[in-house]
């Protein structure tokens, strides 16, 4: 098999790691971000029970991505880490400062308050981290050969935070509309109520961030807009799922409003990766360019194409069990 075709297949698996995990771990993350807003503590029991069985089984996908990437591209990790260390240094922390919470949340009793606000900003750094580095993806990096020659904060741009804000906003979609799917009563009607608002904040962002980002890269610009392509039924789709999440939440849907942000997000997500596409680390390097050696890439290719079936069934299973409306007194802690 040749150099090219393994990369291919890499990229695809990589990509498909982070969107499981985005998708999978963004709930959890927006759950934390509108922990603070919730009606009470009843609410936020059932929040966080609404997301005990999975939310580190979620996280794999981080795991997958991260080694896939490490062990596939490692010129992207010379170069990203670089450039991005202090984000992903606060990436690791807001998810760790959320996992511990999680866990002592359920145990603290006079101090629980504490653990309620270690969770919430725990889930708020990681999500505004992820988008500021996405943000800085879409803007590249500063090198000179195969060396990152920037600075340690030229990620930190107005675009950076943007994005990084408009991911948040994001992810509080993706846990309210999965709150309006497992929760029921006043906690499910203040779901629905805070949905349209968070709908309303992410088009906004999106469209924002669509009309800057060409000004950001001539390459972003001409992929777009050089000729009308196939590639603009991207930016449609999101608007339909759009649509469908605005219609279910006021036909008071449970499902579909999930659904439609999830699709939100994927054809955003391939929006993303065709304007870059095949950078990996741009404006100058392409998938092949950052490839490791072929001997390398097909012997971790085939110990990944044993785990990944595993994760997959093992996380259907585990969505399957606990399927179904969550209570604050029916916890599995």
């Amino acid at each position: 098999m040749q150099t090219f075709d393994l990369a291919l297949i890499w990229a695809v698996i990589i990509g498909f790691g982070i969107i499981m995990y985005v998708l999978m771990d963004g709930f959890d993350l927006g759950l934390g971000i509108l922990f603070p807003f919730a009606p009470d503590e009843e609410a936020r029991d059932v929040m966080m029970n609404s997301v005990a069985p999975v939310w580190d089984g979620n996280e794999t996908w981080l795991v997958l991505g991260g080694a896939g990437l490490l062990a596939a591209f490692p010129l992207v990790y010379s170069i990203f880490l670089p450039a991005l260390y202090i984000g992903v240094f606060l990436l690791l922390a807001g998810l760790i400062f959320r996992g511990v919470a999680f866990e002592f949340r359920f145990k603290a009793n006079t101090s629980r308050y504490l653990w309620n606000w270690a969770f919430a900003g725990g889930s708020m750094i990681a999500s505004f981290a992820q988008g500021a580095v996405v943000g800085a993806y879409i803007q590249g990096f500063n090198t000179e050969g195969l060396v990152y020659v920037g600075g340690a904060f030229d990620w930190l741009t107005p675009f950076t935070v943007l994005t990084g804000f408009g991911l948040m906003a994001g992810y509080a979609l993706l846990g309210s509309t999965w709150l309006i799917l497992k929760s029921e009563g006043y906690i499910q009607d203040w779901a629905y109520k805070i949905a349209m608002p968070l709908l309303f904040v992410v088009l906004v962002v999106f469209a924002v961030v669509s009309f800057w980002t060409p000004f950001v890269d001539d390459l972003v610009r001409d992929r777009w807009f050089s000729t009308i392509q196939v590639i603009w039924i991207l930016p449609a789709l999101a608007m339909f799922c759009a649509y469908r999440i605005y219609r279910s939440l006021k036909m008071r849907r449970e499902g579909m409003p999930f659904v439609a942000t999830m699709g939100l997000f994927i054809f955003s997500y391939l929006g993303l990766i065709v304007s870059r596409w095949p950078y990996v680390v741009p404006p100058n390097f392409t998938l092949w360019d950052a490839a490791s050696a072929p001997e390398s890439q097909l012997f971790l290719l085939l110990g990944l194409l044993f785990v990944i079936p595993i994760i997959l069934v093992y996380t259907a299973w585990t969505y399957w069990v606990f399927r179904g409306k969550v209570r604050a007194d029916a916890g599995y802690h």
